[in-house]
């Protein structure tokens, strides 16, 4: 069977967002896939039952079921602004329901199903006015400058589309759940005056049956910075356990510590109580480019999703009466051992027992739903994007298959402290003998390589079939090893991790699967950090990719849309010794620089600096920039980027560490 290509980009199907119809009986979700003519992502509502091949119901995104699974609202663009439509399943077309000037977020039923509850921007837009910051809260990755606009929420009549807005005011509004009654909105929103320099976030109640906006009620105090909340249902017929709302249970994400794990909490008449999960584990509620899901209910048990070493896996925890519910355990590959790097800290759960794994191995989760007693989720793993599942069994197959994709296999390394390293070695395991290395860094820097292959990071496969072996390490600060490990670079960057690459690229040299000479280091936004520091620490690698890098971290705390929290509470002190720009002088690595050009996260100005200063140097450089490109758009940018982003690595590699193509 033939290896993948670059062009195989245009062929790989990613489902997410699964929504299970309220009888239990199908699940709508999410298909994205790239189009090589309009070069733009395409998203489609596609339906999965059990028994029948899924089928396509209508283009969008973001599918969500009414209470009685006769109509099905999703996202569809107008305009370039994204509306909420109406689809009847029982026959017939879409149906507007929003004419939001600025588009509408996510819909979200209320449990009598007559109202539609959305967030989205509000405000006065003008491109070609002058843009006034009072704050440091003026821009944000993948929409750039605000320009005075905030996010509130909005509810919607279904059957007339009349649209009231709830939330009004100089703050962000979460996105919405429902109260059991359908009479309140729960959010979450900074309103702290000095949000921008200071981490603070609430959980909020909001009146959503007046005619005008209201008053938000505080529900929570400051002990926790509070990231979602949605009120669950934990009756068996109940209107679903998703995080729409309609439950009687308000769960809370949230951190205690700006940097550190997630958790979750019940809002009760006291105040938050943490769910103890007897686990030292990261819950993962889902973002763009980290996966996970809102956690849901099922029946008594809490479903939610946690960062083992690398993977994202689903968990259960009894909260009420006995488990219960037809969830079998889906596994795949070797069972997952002992966990690297954890603190093992003891804790102990609620009646049931701690939390138990319900699909674990080498899956990665990225959205479940519940309703009717069943669950479904959706699953990557080293053969496929992702798939859907239902009770354990998939429902799609949405893996190539005509593509033989290589399996990254999980090793551990010891940096020279005695700290534990995981990592994934991926190669074709029939060469033999050394050869050239590719060392690629993840971002984060608290996020974490899995197994799972994810559509995105296509050179990996493409190097490993010319020979290459792609070294994937979960370093110091990687998520799913335990809190101490994921807080241990905390004012420490590059200093304190550098040595866990080199220590694992050291071991695969003495193995004799990496030529010494051949040798190259990549990464992106923190990788790409990492791959400026580590050119600056030694003249090993042949060759270094860094990608939406970060040179300067004075330069970004004052640029980024996140500069001021980095420096305050990821970089803590003395800033020039972590940045890569003040021994920028010891580099002779040939470097090609890959940048979005409205990266805000990391702004392309740090690229800039590098290869500025590597020109005056002397040394091999190239800066590539994307147009209109966020920091993500590895991942979900045009597809022509992201084409051209895998092939320049692989002819950077060729040129200056093979010679010649592989």
């Amino acid at each position: 069977m033939p290896r993948l290509v670059l062009d195989d980009l245009y062929r790989i199907a990613v489902p997410s967002d699964p929504r299970l119809r309220p009888d239990g009986g199908a699940v709508a979700y999410t298909l994205t896939t790239a189009d090589r003519d309009s070069d733009e992502n395409r998203a489609e509502i596609w339906l999965a039952v059990p028994g029948a091949e899924p089928r396509r119901l209508a283009a969008g995104s973001t599918p969500r079921w009414s209470p009685d699974g006769r109509l099905l609202a999703f996202l569809r663009p107008v305009d370039g602004c994204a509306q909420i439509h109406l689809l009847p399943m029982e026959g017939g077309e879409p149906r507007r329901l929003t004419s939001a000037p600025l588009g509408a977020g996510a819909p979200v039923w209320s449990p009598d199903g007559t109202r539609i509850a959305y967030g989205g921007p509000h405000g006065e837009l003008d491109p070609n006015a002058p843009v006034v910051a009072d704050t440091l809260e003026y821009k944000a990755d993948g929409t750039g400058l605000l320009r005075g606009l905030t996010t509130h929420l909005f509810v919607a009549d279904v059957a007339t589309g009349e649209t009231v807005q709830v939330t009004e005011g100089g703050f962000h509004a979460g996105e919405p759940s429902w109260s059991p009654d359908g009479r309140r909105l729960a959010f979450v929103a900074s309103m702290a005056p000095d949000r921008d320099l200071v981490v603070e976030s609430a959980v909020y109640a909001v009146d959503a049956t007046g005619p005008a906006p209201g008053k938000p009620e505080r529900l929570t105090g400051p002990d926790v910075i509070c990231t979602g909340a949605w009120w669950l249902s934990d009756s068996h017929g109940g209107v679903g356990g998703d995080g729409g709302g309609g439950g009687d249970r308000l769960m809370v994400a949230g951190l205690r510590e700006v940097v550190g794990h997630t958790r979750l909490y019940t809002l009760g008449p006291g105040g938050l109580d943490e769910v103890v999960t007897g686990l030292d584990r990261n819950v993962m509620i889902g973002a763009p480019g980290y996966p996970g899901a809102v956690p849901a209910m099922l029946g008594d048990d809490l479903l939610f999703c946690a960062r083992d070493q690398g993977r994202t896996h689903l968990y259960r925890l009894p909260v009420g009466r006995p488990m219960s519910g037809p969830i079998g355990k889906l596994a795949v590959g070797p069972e997952v051992g002992p966990a690297v790097g954890s603190t093992d800290k003891p804790t102990v759960g609620p009646p049931g027992g701690p939390a138990e794994k319900i699909v674990d191995g080498d899956f990665t989760v990225s959205g479940i739903s519940t309703a009717a007693g069943r669950v479904a989720w959706i699953a990557s793993s080293p053969a496929s994007a992702g798939d859907v599942y239902l009770d354990g069994e998939p429902l799609t197959h949405h893996a190539l298959p005509d593509v033989d994709l290589f399996t990254p296999r999980p090793r551990t390394f010891t940096a020279p402290d005695g700290t534990t390293i995981e990592g994934f070695v991926l190669r074709d395991e029939r060469r033999t003998g050394p050869g050239p290395l590719l060392l690629d860094v993840h971002g984060g820097p608290h996020n974490a390589w899995s197994p799972a292959f994810d559509g995105a990071h296509l050179y990996h496969q493409r190097l490993a079939a010319d020979g290459w072996t792609v070294l994937l390490v979960n370093p110091r600060a990687s998520d799913g090893y335990g809190e101490d490990f994921y807080t241990a670079t905390v004012g420490a960057w590059g200093l304190a991790d550098e040595q866990d690459f080199l220590a694992a690229v050291d071991d695969l040299v003495a193995d004799g699967v990496a030529d010494p000479d051949r040798l190259a280091v990549a990464g992106y936004s923190y990788g790409g950090y990492m791959a400026c520091w580590l050119s600056t620490r030694t003249d090993r690698f042949k060759a270094a990719i860094p990608g939406g890098c970060v040179s300067d971290l004075a330069g970004m705390a004052g640029t980024s849309d996140f500069g001021s929290l980095i420096k305050a509470y990821e970089c803590r002190g003395d800033l020039q010794a972590q940045s890569p720009i003040a021994q920028v002088a010891r580099v002779t690595t040939p470097t090609l620089l890959l940048h979005g050009d409205a990266d805000d996260r990391c702004p392309v100005g740090q690229a800039e600096q590098w290869f500025a200063a590597l020109r005056e140097q002397g040394v091999p450089v190239r800066l590539v920039r994307y147009p209109d490109a966020s920091h993500l758009f590895l991942l979900n940018g045009r597809p022509s980027h992201r084409y051209d982003l895998n092939e320049r690595i692989i002819t950077w590699l060729e040129q200056w560490v093979t010679g010649s193509p592989s």
